[in-house]
């Protein structure tokens, strides 16, 4: 089970601040975002694309990373 926790636009696309996903341990970012993007479609895709991921304590944007049990999906922020 993973927990997926969303920021700013990746919360506004998928309607939600977190949920969970049945992924087996060991799955990489890249099978999450499958499933993210299978849940909540288009919408969130575009988010997916620019966003950084937060899995353990390191920031990644590399599809074959390992996850852990809980993932941050950060979008580009603005603001000052």
């Amino acid at each position: 089970m993973v927990e997926v926790r969303y920021f700013a636009g990746a919360a506004d696309a998928s309607g939600c601040a977190k949920e969970t996903f049945d992924i087996p341990d060991g799955s990489d970012l890249a099978t999450l975002k499958a499933a993210v993007s299978a849940r909540h479609g288009a919408a969130l895709d575009d988010v997916l694309r620019v966003s950084a991921f937060l899995v353990g304590e390191d920031l990644t944007r590399d599809p074959s990373a390992n996850i852990g049990d809980r993932v941050d999906i950060l979008p580009p922020f603005a603001g000052g």
